[in-house]
């Protein structure tokens, strides 16, 4: 069975509103043997969504609709699928008397524009859905699925797993998808393309997805197979190929966070650490805290944006900044030795640099960014130039940072930065 994912809503146009019921489906869909092989998001357009589902019905067996279904003039889902498969609508009082006892227990009256959502498509079965006033609807057009659910993340998910996860897998096959989730940081994209594109022709049954962001590149081989065994003896195979031909830039086979890994890496060596930014503003210490029991591993941080604070909270001198500038070398180490000997912390790290977009020279330009790490060997530093706009390389520059640290217990004997 293949299925298509109609998005309902003309505010899933605009740049304020992200689709993310799309991405539940799909994923529940795979697990039930189901091929997503279309989306599409369309406004509340009678005469868009009619072509949207017109569309769907010639290309796949299951279309999964999610919006449309309120009470206003523009929830035209229900109406909309109805007339294109030439069913009448009609007033269900079983679901008018759910909807006016929902606002009975709020405490208000039900508006009459509300009984909209009790009209159901000739054969239609109804989904309740005890989330909100919009039941859900399963109709079996001949030959195809058709499921309308409400837009409410909330309400879709709940509806989903009680009325219409049992209902699929009675239609699923046992083809199901494996996939496994590598994250990698250091390389471009074009470059982890490079390195892992050989495998492809070895692997023809395999596919593999790549994805890249301001943290890093991620690949996703994926196999659809009846055989659960063969399938994970597969992707462990190219897994491990991969691994070699991506090196230490491989941080996760598991879809980890890198700072996942830094507090197992921190956890395991029984490691503390401490920061001091200035540039990133506090951003590498959220992402290290944002792992539960970070408290056993992070002792603090200074955001020290001004001079003097660099002085009087991590005791940079003075006579150094005036000399070498705020964002120098010789600056990141001294925050990075400063912070740590302040706290106790094991390990220390020191960022500084220009995120721009303005106070960048040919000298210093915007993107540039040391960062330094220190612990009882004393410091070190490497100096970066990142790409983009203020959040990318401040975002990058913690993803670096955190590298830094991984880096520190991936190669011990040599203290790297």
């Amino acid at each position: 069975m293949n299925a298509e994912i109609i998005a309902i809503g003309s505010e899933l146009l605009t740049p304020y509103r992200l689709d993310t019921n799309s991405l539940y489906l799909t994923d529940e869909l795979n697990k039930l043997g189901i091929r997503v092989i279309h989306k599409a998001v369309v406004g509340d357009s009678r005469n868009e969504m009619r072509s949207s589902f017109r569309h769907a019905l010639d290309r796949a067996d299951l279309i999964i609709a999610s919006g449309g279904l309120g009470p206003t003039d523009d929830d035209l889902t229900r109406e909309t699928v109805a007339d294109l498969l030439g069913r009448k609508l009609s007033l269900n009082e079983e679901i008018l008397r759910g909807i006016q006892e929902r606002f009975r227990r709020f405490a208000r009256t039900m508006p009459e524009i509300n009984a909209r959502q009790a009209m159901v498509p000739q054969g239609a079965v109804v989904l309740p859905n005890p989330r909100g006033t919009a039941p859900g609807l399963w109709i079996e057009p001949e030959g195809h699925i058709v499921i309308l659910l409400p837009g409410p993340p909330a309400e879709l998910k709940g509806l989903f797993e009680s009325e219409v996860r049992a209902r699929l897998a009675r239609h699923g096959s046992s083809e199901r998808l494996y996939t496994r989730d590598l994250r990698i940081t250091g390389l471009p994209e074009s470059e982890v393309e490079q390195r892992v594109r050989p495998l492809y022709e070895m692997y023809p049954d395999t596919e593999t997805t790549i994805l890249a962001s301001p943290t890093g590149i991620q690949l996703h081989p994926r196999v659809w197979s009846r055989d659960a065994a063969q399938a994970e003896k597969l992707l462990e195979e190219i897994v491990s190929r991969m691994a070699l031909a991506l090196g230490e830039h491989l941080y996760s086979t598991k879809g980890e966070s890198l700072e996942e890994v830094v507090a197992r890496e921190l956890l395991e060596n029984r490691a503390t650490i401490a920061v001091a930014e200035s540039c990133t503003g506090g951003m590498l210490a959220e992402r290290l805290t944002n792992i539960p029991g970070s408290s056993t591993y992070f002792l603090g941080g200074v955001v020290c944006y001004s001079n003097d604070l660099k002085t009087s909270l991590v005791n940079v001198p003075p006579d150094l900044i005036e000399s070498k500038g705020a964002v120098s070398s010789e600056v990141a180490l001294a925050l990075a030795d400063g912070i740590r000997k302040f706290t106790g912390a094991t390990l220390g790290i020191g960022v500084t640099g220009i995120a721009g977009p303005g106070g960048g020279t040919p000298e210093k330009p915007v993107g540039l960014v040391h960062i330094g790490i220190s612990d009882e060997r004393g410091p070190r530093e490497r100096a970066f130039r990142f790409p983009g706009d203020r959040e990318r390389i401040r975002t990058q520059a913690t993803q670096t940072a955190l590298d830094t640290v991984r880096r520190h217990f991936l190669f011990p004997a040599h203290g790297r930065a």
